[in-house]
């Protein structure tokens, strides 16, 4: 369907979607802030275009100078990546207005699943467990939000509709927090997402977070491509990744992974998506999907041995999954640790031009980035700088090479995460594997073993 693919994105997944396309023989168009003229996808890219001053709101947000370079360049498909408008139903909608594939799933689809309330009905129907709670809107009215809260049980979770990232949620210990905090996420939610509507679930205590990819064509196929867990966050941020969730019984995930894929069919997914899942005491609950690449598929790609880009995009070009259900094996186990550009003891971005790199190698390391010797991270954009992935034959070769890995590993000029990641791989709760979403700020401060 298409023979070119302008990629709308930046840093290390403008140049992975690059690399998926070469190997599939597409041209590609690079669009790049003022700031980014210099990263590596950009002049590997057969075109490339400026679209704007270094602030992501004139640039990689500008959907209008996005789709002017599409039509200058001839561009047959946009790759969003992850971020800026990777989930935005209307810049979908634009872009096959246009006469060009959006690679990714189709506008109703990312509207659907960016109303959490919606989606959790969506997911009740196919058999996906979800977290115990209404599904739907609260009013407003203080009468009604008791009454749901108290169906529920005390703790809940106030959560902003079209929310994400973190942000727009509040937990409510007991009732007589509940009226400011329903006026207090609102009105953040409003701001945040320009949807003020909140609703009400059950708050899980002390649950993990793990995920389940998956993959679908036009055609009615699909597939899931294992487990991830990704507990370890810090503000609702994850930090590290792993594959596949350690600990879980197998039969679980299996029934869960299956009630993913009808899931998909029933609701006419298409390309790449990830359920999210909160679970305590192995029983899970859905909480959203993110219908897009995300961050941390490289776990997966090392222990299916899929390229999961190249997948989206065939699937994007009409082709249906060249895979079934039977042929998806997960070998071993790989964990990712997201290099930030940041200060270690307050996590504020630090920005600067990098005096020193030396990035791992050797059999089962992976690292992902745009980064180099002389480049400046700029204080613009996510300060996300490499992924550092490896893959064993268990999960404690895979952490024994993680360990090398991290030592090995020397970024100068600026502040990394990296002493943290050091420490993390040390931690006697994470070797042991199963911990929950609390775990790693409770290590932060002191809380838990060192």
């Amino acid at each position: 369907m298409f023979d070119s693919v302008l990629i709308a994105n930046r840093g290390e997944i403008a140049l992975r979607i690059q690399r998926a396309c070469r190997v599939l023989g597409l041209k590609t168009i690079a669009v790049h802030s003022e700031a980014d003229r210099g990263l590596p996808h950009v002049h590997l890219a057969d075109q490339a275009f400026c679209i704007g001053p270094a602030a992501a709101a004139r640039s990689y947000l500008d959907q209008a100078a996005i789709l002017f370079a599409a039509e200058l360049s001839g561009a047959g498909a946009v790759h969003p990546g992850y971020g800026f408008l990777s989930e935005n139903a209307a810049f979908a909608e634009r872009v096959e207005a246009s006469g060009r594939v959006f690679i990714g799933p189709r506008p109703e689809s990312i509207r659907l699943m960016g109303d959490k309330i919606a989606a959790k009905r969506a997911m009740r129907a196919a058999g996906v467990p979800c977290v115990p709670g209404l599904d739907a809107a609260l009013s407003g009215d203080i009468t009604e939000a008791r009454r749901a809260a108290a169906e529920a049980g005390y703790p809940v979770m106030l959560k902003a509709a079209g929310g994400g990232g973190g942000r727009g949620m509040r937990v409510v210990r007991h009732e007589g927090e509940l009226a400011d905090a329903l006026s207090v996420t609102s009105e953040e939610a409003r701001r945040a997402f320009g949807d003020g509507s909140v609703y009400v679930e059950k708050f899980l205590a002390a649950p993990r977070h793990v995920e389940i990819q998956v993959l679908a064509d036009a055609h009615g196929g699909a597939v899931w491509l294992g487990s991830r867990d990704c507990s370890l966050q810090r503000r609702h941020q994850k930090v590290v990744e792993e594959a596949p969730a350690p600990g879980l019984p197998a039969a679980t995930v299996a029934a869960i992974g299956e009630r993913c894929v009808e899931a998909c069919r029933r609701i006419g997914y298409r390309g790449v998506g990830t359920f999210e899942f909160l679970v305590e005491n192995d029983a899970f609950h859905f909480i959203e999907m993110n219908t897009r690449l995300q961050v941390e598929h490289p776990v997966t790609e090392m222990t299916t041995g899929l390229d999961i880009v190249e997948l989206q995009l065939r699937v994007a070009m009409g082709e249906p999954l060249p895979i079934s259900q039977a042929d998806v094996a997960c070998r071993g186990h790989a964990i990712e640790c997201r290099i930030n550009a940041e200060d270690p003891t307050t996590f504020a971005p630090s920005p600067g031009v990098i005096d020193e790199w030396t990035t791992p190698g050797g059999p089962g390391v992976r690292c992902d980035s745009h980064a180099s010797a002389g480049y400046r991270m700029p204080a613009h954009y996510d300060s996300l700088l490499a992924k550092l992935i490896v893959h064993g034959s268990s999960r404690d070769d895979a952490l024994t090479r993680l360990r090398a890995a991290l030592e090995d590993m020397r970024v100068g000029g600026i502040k990394t995460n990296i002493d943290l990641h050091r420490r993390i791989v040390r931690d006697q709760a994470f070797m042991a594997g199963g911990v929950n979403i609390h775990h790693l700020e409770q290590m932060m401060a002191g809380n838990t073993s060192p």
